[in-house]
């Protein structure tokens, strides 16, 4: 074992902090996001009804809302102001109010409003709730349809259904047919996780030599040389990190992956170089660990959010998408996606990861600039350290 091998194992040693963050603090932070979200499917969202009709027709449309997966009535109430109170006080996550004339509308031929007030700043819940209703109200007008058109007579309940829904939709989902969540959110949140760990404890373990060993003695004679070793000593860690959580979410959760682990080991080591070069750019930038830290915070903490995962890059501001570029999360990710849905080749994977990556030749000679900076500033003030 190399003496520089050995006084890094040393420094684990005595520095529990940069010792957690390695091992145990990402594998608690993982399976507290998985368990989250490990229901996968939101059911039985609870909502509220305000009937002002209380008629058959009105009690079959409540039906046709609690019969939907998503939601469950959960209340009844007699007034709209009780219904606004409950969701308000969060015990509900929507309210349906049906009309006073809802049965006279229908009977004339004419649209009742039924009206439906759900807190749209939850997307994927106001979501549920916006698909759930149309779907709940699209099965009650087929049935009121059917009934109008069996009363005319001469009519059998095929020809009513023919008569009432002329044009059938099918909407098929290619990716993710189950609508599951966790495969959703917990597949892009992780890595975004990840990446922020990875830029962190670069600083970290940069932090701890700089402690310990000074910057001359860290650095040595040959200062980007002797980076680099110590970087290669640090990069197994990482590499474990991402290709621990592949590993858990398509083999042993079973996740459908559609294409090869083999692209997405490429693209997580050069992920991982480049969050590293991000770190090291950020620790030279001040030589203060909570600066740096608060520089990689600030940096990092927008991953999930850009990725495009939940957002389309499309509808982002040039700000958002200027700085998505820069995040090396947001260009595998897209790697990810590639290969777990798309099933692509890995050469297109590969060609479409690589050339952004290339960016991050950058800061590395903005880092070999500030190391440089740092030792002269060091010799000039012939300071000791």
């Amino acid at each position: 074992m190399t003496d520089a091998k050995r006084s890094q194992w040393h420094l684990l040693r005595s520095d529990k902090w940069l010792l957690s963050s390695l091992t145990w603090i990402p594998i608690l932070i993982a399976l507290s996001i998985w368990w989250i979200f490990s229901q996968g499917v939101a059911r039985d969202l609870p909502i509220a009804v305000v009937d002002l009709q209380r008629s058959s027709l009105s009690r079959l449309l409540v039906r046709e809302f609690d019969a939907t997966a998503s939601l469950k009535v959960e209340y009844a109430f007699p007034d709209i102001g009780s219904a606004k109170n409950a969701f308000v006080g969060n015990k509900i996550y929507a309210y349906m109010v049906i009309p006073k004339n809802f049965d006279r509308d229908i009977y004339i031929g004419r649209a009742p409003q039924v009206t439906v007030f759900y807190n749209s700043q939850f997307i994927l819940i106001g979501k549920l709730i916006n698909g759930a209703a149309q779907q709940a109200h699209g099965t009650f007008n087929a049935q009121v349809g059917i009934i109008n058109q069996l009363a005319k007579g001469n009519n059998t309940r095929a020809s009513a259904f023919a008569k009432t829904v002329s044009i059938q939709t099918q909407i098929t989902p290619l990716f993710n047919k189950n609508v599951n969540y966790a495969q959703f959110l917990v597949s892009a949140i992780v890595p975004a996780l990840w990446q922020i760990v990875v830029v962190a404890s670069t600083i970290l373990f940069l932090t701890a030599n700089h402690r310990i060993y000074g910057l001359k003695r860290m650095l040595g004679a040959a200062p980007l040389k002797n980076l680099l070793s110590l970087s290669v000593f640090y990069l197994p860690v990482f590499l474990i990190q991402g290709w621990a959580f592949l590993i858990w979410f398509y083999c042993i959760l079973d996740w459908p992956m559609a294409g090869s682990f083999l692209p997405l080991l490429y693209s997580q080591l050069i992920t991982v170089i480049a969050c590293m070069i991000l770190g090291a750019f950020f620790f030279f930038l001040t030589l203060e660990p909570a600066r740096a830290l608060s520089f990689a915070g600030a940096f990092t903490a927008p991953g999930f959010a850009f990725m495009g995962v939940t957002f389309p890059v499309t509808d982002m501001g040039t700000l958002a998408r200027i700085w998505r570029s820069l995040l090396p999360i947001s260009h595998y990710i897209e790697a990810q996606i590639s290969q777990v849905s798309y099933g692509l080749s890995a050469w297109q994977t590969i060609s479409h990861f690589t050339p952004p990556m290339f960016g991050y030749l950058i800061p590395v000679l903005l880092t070999a600039q500030l190391v440089k900076k740092h030792l002269r500033k060091l010799d000039v003030n012939h300071d000791p350290v």
